[in-house]
């Protein structure tokens, strides 16, 4: 589908016509805008920031500003793609008013057009407050990374009967709170595949097979920047870090030797 600019009405148009929706996280402005270039439909400005950009252990430190400041250099690179910004944990979770609080303040200070949080029933009144207010929401289950601490491990989703019923229900109750589009996150194939089936909104899968209306990545997974995180949900399509090691290296030796810069690279 060709259009000037992705919205929520597009995503829904592209689950209809069985077209897949191509999602990656960006958290700059140089990489936002060679990913909205390239024709990225989302852009998730990912919690994934706590990780990959200021190299905490989980997503749990990241806070509601430091969001709004990665969102803000996004923003700034993209024509076409629509953006998508994560509520940061504890920004959300204690009640619907400062959920609302927390998505009016990503909203006007980023220019973002939607946020994502985690979580099913539990956080469904939240969801239908920032909903009604203007504010698409897009939900997340599955393996949610800020609950790391309840749940123990990394480990799918999802597997055993009880908890795929409740991710089931889970699913139709963020539909009918008014959420736009669903992530789903290491849990079975075949189970992704029947929630998928049985939405109007579309999903997005990480880790939850080819059958979800779409697919995200971390930037940094999907480019080889961080080689040592290499679950089996990655498909790396470059392996960046030794050629930056390298780049980086040889910048090194022709500095000390002088060889950088030559009389051409002069003034």
């Amino acid at each position: 589908m060709s259009v000037k600019r992705i919205t929520t009405n597009t995503l829904l148009k592209m689950k209809a016509n069985g077209e897949k929706i191509s999602m990656l996280t960006a958290y700059d402005f140089s990489f936002a805008r060679l990913f909205d270039t390239a024709g990225i439909d989302i852009l998730l400005v990912g919690d994934s920031a706590s990780n990959v950009m200021a190299g905490h252990e989980t997503t749990l430190p990241i806070t509601l500003d430091q969001m709004i400041y990665h969102a803000q250099c996004v923003i700034k690179g993209v024509q076409r793609s629509f953006v998508v910004v994560d509520l940061p944990f504890g920004s959300y979770q204690s009640n619907s008013e400062i959920a609302l609080a927390s998505s009016i303040k990503i909203m006007k200070e980023t220019g973002a057009h939607a946020i994502k949080l985690e979580g099913g029933e539990e956080v469904a009144d939240s969801i239908k407050r920032i909903v009604s207010a203007g504010i698409p929401v897009m939900g997340h289950l599955g393996l949610t990374p800020q609950s790391i601490n309840k749940f123990g491990s990394y480990n799918v989703r999802a597997k055993e009967e009880s908890e795929a019923l409740k991710l089931k229900n889970d699913c139709k109750i963020l539909e009918e709170a008014g959420c736009f589009a669903i992530v789903l996150e290491k849990i079975p194939a075949a189970l992704a595949k029947e929630v998928s089936l049985s939405l109007h909104i579309p999903t997005i899968g990480i880790g939850a097979g080819k059958d979800c209306d779409g697919q995200v990545l971390v930037m940094h997974d999907m480019l080889g920047i961080n080689s040592a995180f290499k679950p089996r949900f990655i498909r790396q399509y470059l392996n960046l870090e030794p050629l930056i090691e390298n780049a980086v290296k040889q910048y090194v030796a022709d500095v000390k030797s002088n060889d950088f810069p030559n009389e051409q690279e002069s003034y």
